[in-house]
């Protein structure tokens, strides 16, 4: 019985550890200069997602971003997060004026940015710019 049961097991992990089944999402993390200078020197498909946690405008986009970062379709995607408030550095350096700022680049060219933008449709049209 043992012996069957570690055979089905095995047999409904193995698509998961062959790579099939659940999509892989994108790679999401918080904003580290090196990790986004690599992403970059990869020639990565990236989206800097600045956002604050009080912000209702991110709030909304939020589950848009995850949504879209699921599909199989942004799945090499590098999403890196940005506290608008705790990361001002980055925020200047980024060029961001407010919170809600989403920004896309294919390796170290910016491909484009929005700023308080909840429109599914135009999210999913700028993050596609990202894998020119």
């Amino acid at each position: 019985m043992r012996r069957r049961t570690l055979l089905l097991a095995a047999l409904v992990a193995a698509p998961l550890t062959l790579g099939f089944g659940a999509a892989r999402a994108a790679t999401e993390q918080n904003y580290d200069k090196a990790a986004f200078a690599a992403a970059q020197a990869a020639g990565k498909p990236i989206l800097v997602d600045i956002a604050a946690s009080w912000c209702p405008v991110c709030a909304a986009q939020r589950p848009i971003l995850e949504k879209l970062t699921a599909d199989p379709a942004f799945k090499d995607l590098v999403v890196f997060k940005v506290d608008f408030d705790a990361q001002k550095d980055v925020v200047r350096a980024m060029g961001a004026q407010m919170q809600s700022t989403l920004i896309v680049f294919h390796g170290s060219t910016e491909q484009g940015r929005s700023t308080g933008d909840t429109n599914a449709g135009s999210i999913q049209a700028l993050l596609a710019k990202a894998k020119v």
